[in-house]
């Protein structure tokens, strides 16, 4: 009986991944079985990455509001719950853009509340 080759669908397969690891070094980026783990590894922490970065620009926008509120003499909670019963809708990236960028914008709304 003749030996079987395997056909193109595996090599196909691999070369998918071995796609991803372009920019990895030495057998990373080669030998198949290092790749796969590699490129594993690389998509969970991606997707983690970008998990993470949700949570750290949320932090980010907590803060540049609350040192601008602080400023003009209400903290961060007491600004928030202002606004919303005020029915203010403007959420916290547009608000920390007004704090950081244009201060006499973010007055405003902060004198709209009172």
């Amino acid at each position: 009986m003749a030996r079987v080759k395997r056909g193109f669908k595996a090599r196909r397969r691999r070369n998918k991944v071995l796609k991803l690891a372009k920019g990895f070094h030495f057998d990373r980026r080669t030998k198949y079985k290092h790749t796969a783990e590699t490129v594993k590894r690389a998509l969970h922490n991606m997707y983690k990455g970008r998990r993470l970065l949700k949570r750290d620009m949320r932090r980010l926008w907590i803060v540049r509001i609350n040192a601008a509120s602080k400023s003009l003499g209400l903290s961060y909670s007491k600004f928030m719950n202002a606004l919303k019963k005020s029915d203010i809708q403007l959420n916290r990236k547009m608000l920390a853009e007004l704090a950081a960028r244009d201060f006499e914008g973010f007055k405003a709304v902060f004198n709209s509340i009172k």
